[in-house]
């Protein structure tokens, strides 16, 4: 579950049957320019510069080149990307971030929120060309919903470099059981299935379980008595996935395929959201770099979102 300013953004991943419309990727030709050959972008995006978007320091307000912006990216470990879901600019211009650090890191690998580790095989069949990507998209289950044009232009960009794209989140039946029958149910299940999710070693307190019951609680007090509980088993769930991807984040770390670039919806990251936190918990320091990308116009730092990220981008509403 993925919250960020503007409600329509949050991520629920549909399992319906796609139509199979993307075009193959062209040899040679950079992923992120095959953005404008895509169907779906909007006209907008095709004349916009993604690496024409002015970034800031998200501790200190100062402006940010992209070129300093990818040397930062390239000295950290784990590089998180918090995206608001099928945003145009702000997806094209992370999957510019992302085909800048592949040229300039020779182990720079990718991780999806979108994808959940029972994809894993999938994915690799399409890495490796056992799938075309018709049969990938489908095996998958990919719509334009959960497959934007920014996110198969990075799958792309790692395709035809030879980078491993890693399965992030947990499925969802576990992440649905977590949320009905608590992190017991899930202790009595098999180890193979227990190898598809992390198990919660806490769950996180302070701002962001703050915001998550702000969010959550639509307008109710978060404290009452018939409030409470239903915000206890969502935020279970919404634990499981930030324990699942920020593991999935540090076991690719551990493995040296750094920087590592998590693509995952900005409340998990925003204010030391739950996955850089887990990120941290697991592996103690860890160099992390935290891009946020925000779907409002401003010409300088907001103070309410100082801190948000070490990077705070502006990309203006999604329409």
């Amino acid at each position: 579950m993925s919250i960020v300013r503007n409600p329509s953004s949050l991520a629920c991943l549909p399992a319906a049957a796609l139509a199979l419309c993307a075009a193959c990727a062209t040899p040679g030709k950079p992923a992120v320019a095959q953005l404008a050959e895509s169907p779906i972008v909007a006209a907008e995006l095709v004349a916009a510069d993604p690496r024409g978007v002015i970034a800031w320091d998200g501790r200190t307000g100062e402006r940010v080149a992209w070129s300093e912006l990818v040397a930062r990216a390239s000295s950290a470990e784990a590089v998180l990307i918090g995206e608001n879901h099928g945003h145009p600019l702000g997806l094209a211009a992370a999957a510019a971030l992302f085909e800048d650090l592949v040229a300039a890191r020779p182990r720079a690998t990718l991780a999806m929120e979108f994808f959940e580790r029972d994809e894993q095989s999938r994915i690799d069949d399409w890495l490796a060309g056992l799938a075309d990507e018709p049969v990938f998209l489908a095996r998958t289950q990919r719509s334009n919903g959960n497959y934007p044009p920014g996110h198969r232009a990075m799958l792309h960009t790692a395709k035809s470099n030879g980078r491993a794209v890693h399965a992030a989140n947990a499925p969802r039946p576990y992440v649905r059981l977590a949320r009905t029958q608590g992190y017991e149910a899930l202790a009595q299940l098999t180890p193979e299935q227990q190898r598809l999710f992390h198990f919660p070693d806490k769950l996180f307190a302070g701002r962001y379980r703050q915001s998550f019951d702000a969010f959550m609680a639509n307008g109710a007090d978060p404290a009452a008595a018939d409030v409470r509980p239903r915000l206890d088993a969502v935020f279970r769930s919404q634990s499981l996935w930030d324990w699942t991807m920020g593991a999935s984040v540090v076991e690719a770390v551990r493995g040296a395929q750094t920087p590592l670039v998590l693509v995952v919806g900005r409340f998990h990251v925003d204010h030391e959201g739950g996955t850089l936190q887990v990120v941290r918990h697991l592996r103690p320091g860890t160099r992390t770099l935290v891009v946020s990308f925000v779907d409002q116009r401003a010409d300088e730092l907001q103070e309410a979102d100082r801190e948000r990220g070490d990077i705070v981008i502006y990309v203006g509403p999604a329409s």
